[in-house]
């Protein structure tokens, strides 16, 4: 029943249109992105704004959180402040406000890792909806390329990150917790998912998983 449900009122929500500010968002972000990469790797920057944005209209986004989710980064990693005033000069407040809500830093040199990580997990309690939304498709898209990585290169992967092993993985227990404080949604049992085989792939032998209890595996098949 609960099936049919969810069926019937995915056919009565319009189609998102992607118009004209989204492919102006894309051409902004592959460019002020153009000489960036994904950590320890060739593959342009662009590919994981692009992971992101695909994440954000499949659980639900519309226009604006599309071009949100292409430029979630670009104030962190584009120009700090000044680069989200020119965000909400070209694509609107609400753009900017999701855009300001993702980022973890807006000065340079930024503060200590651990320092940003437990700030911005402390932001993301007070933040709304269509942050949170942007929020968890980049951790989700993040984890699974930590994975994927992993998989590959096995525990040399953990050097790239500034908390190394014990601390990238902390840093997602702490925002699945956060995310599992309000309802969960497809979104964030794909994101509890990823995180659990994370950390069922990097944990020795006979180790206990140390994902919130509300994030057990009978609840994320719901």
């Amino acid at each position: 029943m609960a099936a049919k449900l969810a069926k019937a009122l995915a056919l009565k929500q319009k189609p998102v249109t992607l118009g004209p500010r989204f492919l102006r968002a894309f051409d902004f972000a592959a460019k002020k992105h153009a000489e960036q990469t994904r950590k320890a790797s060739t593959i342009p920057y662009i590919a994981h704004l692009m992971g992101v944005t695909s994440l954000a209209l499949e659980f639900g986004g519309d226009e604006d959180i599309a071009i949100a989710a292409l430029l979630h980064d670009v104030v962190e990693d584009c120009g700090g402040a000044p680069m989200l005033k020119e965000v909400q000069r070209r694509f609107g407040s609400r753009v900017a406000k999701i855009v300001d809500g993702c980022t973890d830093s807006d000065t340079y040199p930024k503060p200590p890792w651990r320092e940003r990580k437990e700030n911005y997990l402390r932001h993301l309690q007070s933040a709304d909806a269509d942050t949170r939304l942007v929020s968890a498709a980049d951790k989700l898209n993040n984890v699974r390329s930590i994975l994927s990585d992993y998989r590959e290169v096995g525990e040399s992967v953990w050097a790239r990150f500034n908390g190394g092993r014990e601390g990238t993985l902390w840093y997602y227990r702490a925002l699945l917790e956060e995310f599992l404080r309000r309802k969960p949604n497809r979104l964030i049992r794909e994101l509890a998912l990823a995180i659990r085989e994370l950390e069922a792939a990097t944990q020795p032998a006979g180790a206990r998983s140390s994902l919130p209890r509300k994030a057990s595996p009978s609840k994320l098949r719901r």
